[in-house]
């Protein structure tokens, strides 16, 4: 019996450490997040040696948010929360991605992107044509798809790859990229004016900022090693610069909400609460 006293006086060291750090003020935090990035990064570099690796566990980790997704509207009958902008934004750039792949290549990314691709329409029938479309709440989603799309196609005319394939297939690959981008920010601006975030709706996008991450993480460690073509590649010209800015700006867009989903897990609620300038 004293034994069981003595064990149950002994604190959890991970409850410790989660206490210590809700003590901490922001930058704090901040910096040992970006400490922990940098950590994962290494771990990364050390642990995949084949870095197309990310890019294939990255669309993986895009199909499981759409699974999660799909899990809910089979559950719950409901739809509240998502937004139709982005998954009309999403069905768009994995459609002229998978076009572009049947063009221009076929492997593992292609069967990966067929299958969200599939999903994603799923989820869009279920929100428009299903008894489902009554508890959409469009009042919310106020950032229309067609405003993302515009400048996305304008910019890719602008920025293209220097490839021999057909000009039209070169800036279709551009705008895939760059609609992929910024996807998720009519996502992103719906969940700032509701402030709770319905819980599988955060599993999703959580899942889209871990496959942004990774994907990101594929061009860092490439840099890292020092790939010549890749550094080159970089040198020579508008588009592999506005490829990894868009990695990039994908990355943190999705930054501070999965800060705030880890944080609300840490905290044992799983209620992700969002700030208003989060987007």
């Amino acid at each position: 019996m004293g034994s069981d006293d003595t064990l149950g006086k002994v604190k959890d060291p991970l409850v410790a450490a989660v206490q210590w750090l809700k003590t901490r003020p922001a930058k704090t935090k901040v910096a040992l997040g970006g400490l922990g990035a940098v950590l994962l990064l290494l771990i990364l570099w050390r642990t995949i040696k084949d870095h197309d690796t990310l890019f294939v566990l990255a669309e993986m980790a895009h199909f499981i948010g759409i699974g999660v997704l799909g899990y809910k509207l089979q559950k719950k009958k409901s739809v509240a929360g998502l937004s139709l902008q982005t998954q009309l934004l999403t069905a768009t750039f994995l459609a002229v991605r998978l076009f572009c792949s049947f063009m221009m290549e076929y492997d593992i990314h292609t069967v990966l992107d067929g299958l969200t691709l599939l999903a994603t329409l799923g989820v869009v029938f279920c929100m428009l044509f299903t008894e489902m479309k009554a508890s959409y709440q469009k009042e919310q989603d106020v950032i229309k798809f067609y405003y993302v799309l515009g400048p996305c196609a304008l910019l890719a005319f602008i920025a293209k790859p220097s490839t021999s394939h057909y000009y039209l297939f070169r800036v279709f690959w551009a705008f895939c990229v760059y609609l992929e981008a910024v996807s998720v920010f009519p996502q992103l601006r719906m969940m700032q004016k509701a402030k709770v975030v319905e819980r599988f709706t955060a599993h999703y996008v959580f899942a889209l900022g871990l496959s942004r991450f990774l994907s990101c993480a594929h061009w860092i460690l490439q840099i890292l090693e020092g790939n010549k073509y890749l550094l080159q590649a970089l040198g020579s010209g508008l588009w592999p610069i506005m490829v990894l800015a868009s990695e990039v700006v994908q990355t943190f867009i999705l930054a501070d909400f999965c800060y705030y989903y880890v944080k609300s897990y840490a905290e044992g609620s799983g209620i992700v609460r969002l700030p208003a300038g989060i987007v």
